[in-house]
């Protein structure tokens, strides 16, 4: 299965942030961003999605919340009401302080939800994209703090800014 990130896309002629999930099998799935940030409302116009969704895989159930939506409690604590039991986050941040701001959230969500938070960041410079030219993450597997876990709530964690694979069995 894939996660493929999150993009524009055009979609009952409304500009959303949509990430798609790639099945083995074939089939496909999206997941709008809820909570769009002033920035993407201002530059590109884009619009928030509607729902929240729980996807059944082969590997489990899963959810889906593109970056900021991370940062609303709320979100997370329907998917988990869903069956989730891992939520990915795919993320762009063009600084360290909006880094962190998801990576804490996530790191939150885990532990109030019992579930595992997997944040995949963009990296690196496109000079010829407005206002995202210039990108920060760090990539990490989060879990709930608590015993049969990570001591700290922090599976796998990627080195800060450099393009690279998190594994975490």
């Amino acid at each position: 299965n894939i996660i493929g990130g999150s993009q524009f896309h055009v979609h009952d002629e409304r500009l959303l942030n949509l990430c798609w999930l790639f099945r083995r099998d074939g089939t496909i799935e999206r997941q709008a961003k809820i909570h769009i940030t002033p920035d993407e409302k201002r530059w590109w116009g884009v619009e928030g999605g509607r729902q929240v969704h729980a996807f059944d895989t082969d590997c489990g159930r899963i959810g889906i919340l593109i970056c900021y939506d991370v940062e609303f409690p709320e979100l997370v604590r329907r998917i988990a009401a869903d069956g989730a039991d891992i939520l990915f986050v795919p993320y762009n941040t063009n600084d360290r302080s909006g880094h962190l701001r998801v990576q804490r959230c996530a790191q939150a969500r885990a532990i109030e939800n019992h579930l595992y938070v997997v944040t995949a960041g963009c990296v690196g410079q496109l000079p010829l994209v407005e206002n995202a030219d210039v990108h920060y993450a760090q990539s990490g597997v989060f879990t709930p703090c608590d015993v049969p876990f990570a001591r700290d709530g922090v599976a796998a964690l990627a080195s800060e800014n450099i393009e690279t694979l998190v594994v975490q069995d």
